[in-house]
């Protein structure tokens, strides 16, 4: 009887300590905080709406002082609204949004405020110099913040 007792005292310490470690390992970082990205690619104002980008984190995210993402931590996002073509004459702006960051081995949805810095970016005319469609870029590189939108539990 004492070797079913403690073994069974084995079996609950198991995994009831498995379940201690995944509730320390899971947090929530609060709507509002703001996600500061680089940009891997170059981003036109011309990119057809819908198209995705990557970037990688520029700044640790940490609440309360225990760091959650790393700075470099790969995140992707979306175009969701641009002038689309050259030939067009719509004078949406460039808006950005995050949709996923990579977290502990898989990558977590996410959902952000859009980002649209036009002073950030560079002309066609002044990265090039000549004629321009009135194209802005982001070069690879540029630096964009964005806020959550919702709560990221991780």
């Amino acid at each position: 009887m004492k070797y079913k007792l403690n073994r069974l005292f084995v079996v609950i310490l198991v995994c009831g300590g498995g379940l201690m470690q995944s509730s320390l390992l899971a947090a929530t970082v609060p709507a509002g905080t703001p996600i500061i990205v680089r940009t891997a690619g170059a981003i036109s104002s011309h990119t057809t709406p819908g198209r995705t980008f990557t970037a990688r984190l520029d700044q640790d995210i940490a609440i309360n002082g225990n760091r959650l993402l790393r700075a470099g931590t790969r995140v992707s996002g979306i175009i969701q609204a641009s002038r689309g073509s050259r030939s067009t004459t719509s004078s949406q702006p460039l808006t950005l949004n995050l949709t996923a960051v990579a977290a502990n081995g898989r990558m977590v949805p996410i959902k952000t405020t859009a980002s649209v810095q036009p002073q950030a970016a560079k002309t066609t005319r002044q990265s090039r110099g000549g004629f321009s469609f009135g194209e802005s870029t982001f070069p690879a590189g540029a630096r964009l913040e964005f806020r959550l939108a919702q709560p990221l539990h991780l």
